[in-house]
């Protein structure tokens, strides 16, 4: 069986528009709660550069720990053998 088209559907070109815009308006929402965030993560950054902490260390340092271990290591083990090939 059809559905029935109501005025609503041609207005909208057949687009749920309370659907569309509760997903927006989530989006929009979780845009805003991730600017917060970078904000508080800026912030705290500053407060260990003030506290004579390397930003530059620290970033790679969290970085690294977001990696799994043997991901880590081989990594560094190619890096080990790049520096002595180097002549580091």
């Amino acid at each position: 069986m059809a559905k029935a088209i109501t005025e609503e559907d041609i207005k909208t070109g057949g687009v749920a528009a309370d659907r569309l815009r509760s997903i927006v308006e989530r989006i929009e929402r979780l845009e805003e709660e991730r600017k917060a965030l970078a904000s508080d993560i800026k912030d705290i950054y500053q407060e260990a550069k003030s506290a004579g902490f390397d930003v530059k260390v620290l970033r790679q340092l969290i970085r690294i720990r977001k990696q799994e271990a043997a991901e880590v290591e081989e990594q560094e083990t190619m890096l080990d053998i790049y520096r002595r090939a180097l002549g580091m």
